[in-house]
């Protein structure tokens, strides 16, 4: 099973990764100014992760494939790692898609 975990940014922002049920990283959000804000990006996250077309495939700067979520209005709420492949990518994609609508939420912010 899939969770999401909170953290906090040495400039103070909150930010969550998407952890799959092995421990791997497979979202990472941008930073919020507020934990409410934060909230809010998971339940997008959650919200959007299982429709195909939230998902924007890229190619980075030193060729690895990566994909980023985005929000109905376009925003994007997650960031996956760089992938050596294409189908690895959309492994990740996959695995997205199936460990963050149920995935549960741990706080690990030091407030």
């Amino acid at each position: 099973m899939g969770k999401f975990v909170i953290t906090k940014r040495k400039n103070g922002e909150f930010q969550f990764n998407l952890k799959a049920g092995n421990g791997q990283v497979i979202l990472t959000s941008e930073g919020y100014t507020t934990r409410a804000a934060c909230d809010n990006g998971i339940e997008s996250v959650k919200k959007n992760a299982h429709d195909d077309h939230h998902y924007e495939r890229k190619v980075s700067t030193n060729n690895k494939p990566y994909f980023n979520l985005k929000a109905t209005n376009g925003q994007v709420i997650g960031k996956s790692e760089l992938y050596e492949s294409e189908a690895a990518r959309e492994n990740g994609i996959e695995s997205v898609k199936k460990n963050a609508p149920g995935a549960e939420i741990t706080d690990e912010t030091q407030e």
